[in-house]
């Protein structure tokens, strides 16, 4: 590739990527290697391994990274990532959940044990330095935040970063008491470019002309973004009369009316927090015109949805996805190359730009 992408750290000078970096194929597989490969991802809960010792295939970002984990957990109670891919011939190890006390490749017969560590091997014993350490299983960066697991193949920075910053606002939750709800989540496809669902979200500028439901609750002239290296929080206070979180004495935003908390994580995650409870919005990048977002929510008190700025979450994605579609099929004309930031109301977009340009550069 030989285009370079810069986004100038002045927001009051600095343009917008180009449409260049939606439409070409090559930047589309880039940013899975520089990107995607090197950030942090949410897989679930602790729930998927209720029992004592098992385990649990996945499929990082399934249909673009491709990338096969298997999560583990012994005696101990501790899950581990491990790789899902026999050291010996490639082979997948667990296609299915499974209570188990060791992991065996069904090719040769490797053993491994839940730790990821190489146990036995079939026919090898006239083979010589082996086994070495590379015949255990890979093993990833696991984080465990209030029983939500991330995992990150090769990450460029520490999650725990990012968890201190939610723990600021959101921290006096009972997080880990949070309830999935399946009959509230669901995926949503959209026809755009993943990044251009991201830059949507990083903006309260959209939400007088494209969510007048939204609007109408909050606050939009005291609608602020705090920026911090790999996140960012945008918080979106009520106009009064709404649902608004009951805040504990020394907590930062004590006395305010805030009915929301919408928590950005470069590049792809978002945790938004609301006086019911949190939904999780994961996009997922399927092709450069195509993406699936799966919103999964998670209930504390079921008696205030339905109100307040966490209301009307599926009509609110609707809309998001329509001027989101429009933009998409915009970039794909002749006539545009790039753009330009407010800097009052845009600094979440620069600073997804900003983290893109330097990712990929």
């Amino acid at each position: 590739m030989s285009q370079k992408f810069f986004i100038d750290p002045d927001i009051t000078k600095a343009e917008t990527l180009p449409a260049d970096f939606y439409r070409d194929p090559e930047v589309f597989d880039l940013i899975r290697e520089k990107v995607f490969n090197r950030t942090w991802q949410w897989i679930g809960s602790k729930d998927l391994l209720p029992q004592q010792e098992g385990v649990y295939p996945l499929t990082l970002l399934d249909g673009f990274m491709k990338e096969p984990l298997l999560l583990t957990k012994d005696g101990t109670d501790e899950i581990r990532c491990l790789s899902n891919v026999c050291t010996h011939r490639a082979n997948i190890l667990a296609h299915q959940p499974a209570k188990s006390k060791s992991i065996i490749c069904a090719y040769h017969g490797r053993r491994f044990d839940l730790e990821g560590k190489f146990v036995s091997m079939p026919e090898f014993d006239e083979a010589e330095n082996f086994p070495r350490p590379c015949d255990s299983l890979h093993k990833y960066p696991l984080k465990d935040w209030r029983d939500f697991l991330f995992v990150s193949p090769n990450p460029a920075f520490d999650i725990q970063e990012v968890v201190e910053i939610m723990e600021k606002h959101v921290g006096f939750m009972p997080i880990e008491d949070f309830k999935f709800e399946p009959t509230l989540s669901k995926d949503y496809l959209v026809n755009a470019h993943w990044a251009l669902y991201c830059d949507n979200y990083l903006e309260g500028f959209h939400i007088p002309f494209v969510h007048k439901d939204l609007n109408n609750v909050l606050d939009y002239g005291s609608y602020t973004t705090i920026l911090y290296d790999h996140c960012n929080v945008q918080v979106g206070y009520s106009k009064g009369g709404e649902e608004v979180f009951d805040l504990p004495e020394g907590h930062v935003d004590y006395g305010k009316q805030v009915g929301a908390y919408y928590y950005w994580v470069f590049p792809n995650m978002m945790f938004n927090f609301y006086p019911w409870g949190l939904s999780i919005n994961i996009v997922k990048p399927i092709t450069k015109d195509k993406t699936k977002v799966s919103f999964l929510t998670y209930v504390y008190d079921e008696t205030k949805i339905g109100s307040g700025a966490g209301a009307l979450l599926d009509k609110v994605e609707r809309e998001d996805e329509f001027v989101v579609e429009g933009v998409h099929q915009g970039l794909m004309s002749s006539a545009y190359t790039t753009g330009r930031f407010s800097p009052k109301r845009e600094k979440g977009v620069h600073h997804f730009h900003g983290l893109l340009a330097k990712y990929i550069g």
